[in-house]
């Protein structure tokens, strides 16, 4: 039996949230909606191929209510994951690793992707 008097290490639950972390679970998790999201998108698209039928099913489930707000929240998860994507480029070269800067750059990539969303919804519909 081991005596080892080590403390353990915390649970999540104890640590307080962070922009850095914060931000960091969201590009994973928009990496994850992109990729389902995406099999939506391949879906209405073999739809299109298949016949007049089955593109109305597919143009009812993405023109309802709720398929309109899965594809505004993907198109966010979208611009969200491109812009970080390069704000993760841009440590790769070196740039940006002071806290004011992070942080700077963090709410950026929130209103860019933001903003980005916005202008393409408004040009497409």
């Amino acid at each position: 039996m081991a005596t080892d008097k080590r403390p353990l290490s915390p649970h999540l639950q104890v640590y307080k949230p962070q922009m850095t972390s914060v931000l960091s679970i969201l590009h994973r998790g928009t990496g994850v909606a992109l990729s389902i999201g995406t099999l939506l998108i391949v879906y209405w698209l073999a739809a299109a191929a298949v016949g007049p039928e089955a593109f109305e099913r597919a143009q009812h489930v993405l023109g309802s209510m709720l398929g309109q707000l899965f594809l505004f929240c993907w198109t966010w998860a979208l611009f969200y994951h491109l812009c970080n994507g390069i704000r993760h480029l841009l440590w790769d070269a070196g740039h940006g690793f002071d806290i004011p800067t992070v942080y700077k750059t963090g709410k950026t990539v929130l209103g860019a992707a933001t903003a980005l969303t916005f202008v393409c919804w408004i040009i497409v519909t």
